[in-house]
Parts: C-alpha cells; sequence; structure tokens
C-alpha cells in the first residue's frame, strides 16, 4: 500500500474550515447540559472531519515505466467505452475512456502520459449525473489535450457532476508534464474521459474495470 498524505494540496482550505467549524461545535456541546445534544454534536464533529480528512486523503502511486504507456488519470470505474471523431483537438476518429469516481474514491487526477499542455479550454454547463452520457458535453468540465514528443496528442476531460462542482485544474498551456503527475481534482465525486486517436492504441481496460489514477495502464500507443 503507498504512502498516503495527509491530505491533498488542493483540499487545504476545505479542511481548514471544517476543522474550524469541528472545534466550534465540541466547544458548544461543552456549553450544554443535556448529554443527548452534546454526544450528538461531538458525533458530528468527528464525523465532518473524519469524512473531510477521508476525502482529501492522496496516496503515493507507483508509476508504471514504459514507453508509450497511458496511465488512468483517475480512481474509479470505467463505466464507458465509445468511438467517436474528436474535432477540439485530435481532429481524428478517437475512442474515449469514461471513469465515474464516487465519494469514496481518491478525487486527485493525474497526467495519463507525459508531454506538453497544447491545449486547454474551461466550458461552463449544466450538473446532471455525472454517468449520463450526455453530461461529457452538456456539463460543466475543463479540457487539457497533451501531445508528447513524437507527435501523439490525447485529451481529458474533469466533468463535473449532480453533487460534485468544483473542479481543479493547475496546469497552464505550455507546461511539460510527466506520467502520473499530479494536475488537479474534481471536489465530491463525478467523472473523467480520456479520449485517444483509436488507430494509435491498444486499449487494456474493460467496461466495469476498477482503475487508480496513475497506476493503472488503460492504453498504449501503437509503435
Amino acid at each position: 500500500m503507498g504512502k498516503v498524505r495527509l491530505i491533498a494540496k488542493y483540499g487545504v482550505s476545505t479542511v481548514a474550515w471544517i476543522i474550524a467549524i469541528s472545534i466550534v461545535l465540541i466547544f458548544i456541546s461543552f456549553a450544554i447540559k443535556l448529554t443527548p445534544i452534546r454526544i450528538l454534536l461531538l458525533i458530528l464533529a468527528i464525523s465532518l472531519t473524519s469524512f473531510t480528512l477521508f476525502f482529501f486523503r492522496d496516496p503515493e502511486r507507483k508509476i508504471p515505466n514504459g514507453d508509450g504507456i497511458i496511465v488512468s488519470p483517475a480512481d474509479g470505474k470505467v463505466f464507458l467505452i465509445r468511438e467517436f471523431f474528436e474535432n477540439e483537438f485530435i481532429f481524428d476518429e478517437a475512442v474515449q475512456v469514461s471513469i465515474f469516481m464516487s465519494p469514496l474514491n481518491v478525487h486527485v487526477n493525474r497526467i495519463p502520459i507525459g508531454g506538453e499542455v497544447k491545449f486547454l479550454k474551461y466550458v461552463p454547463g449544466k450538473y446532471i449525473v455525472a454517468f449520463d452520457e450526455k453530461s461529457s458535453e452538456n456539463n460543466e468540465r475543463r479540457i487539457i489535450g497533451i501531445e508528447t514528443e513524437d507527435g501523439f496528442k490525447i485529451l481529458v476531460k474533469q466533468i463535473a457532476g449532480f453533487i460534485a462542482r468544483r473542479i481543479v485544474c493547475d496546469v497552464r498551456k505550455g507546461d511539460k508534464v510527466n506520467t502520473g503527475q499530479r494536475f488537479g481534482m474534481i471536489k465530491f465525486g463525478s467523472r473523467v474521459d480520456v479520449i485517444m486517436p483509436k488507430g494509435k492504441v491498444e486499449l487494456l481496460v474493460n467496461l466495469g474495470q476498477s482503475v487508480k489514477a496513475g497506476e493503472t495502464i488503460i492504453a498504449k500507443v501503437k509503435r
């Protein structure tokens, strides 16, 4: 099992607020004479802090080595694989792998393959349930396009959902990124799509398969 950081850097402010609220609840509980209410407030404070620390955990991952390896950008389960023509960055027939992240998954997102960030786009939108296929095109999302040194292109979409409405992405256009590098998170659930040129990759995952960000190999670039 990998070493676990206390919290992801993307959740520091949220954790600080929750801890502050929990401390206030504990002090209030000490001032209340009614034992049932005191116990309820203590349970609430402990539960809030515990869940927040659990949600924002950030385990280290063993990044696999190998030429042309594409790793999962998110923890979760593959719930959709589809083919379509991608017309924003790849401009070719593409295959999309969609990963659903439940509130129990680690939510830190990682770069699927090293290269340079050549495309970056924010799209405002709706907040329909993440496992609805239409959420990929209708929901709020951030789209990151990466190109490797040999010209291979890949897109990653961070997609907000019904509950998850806070997307964090800390890469910028022109950044050099490495396979498995942390680049953001989606707070409290949702999905991440990986879009690859269909004829240039060998897909290595199946529907229903559980994956880990930065660790599970989802595809390999054909050479």
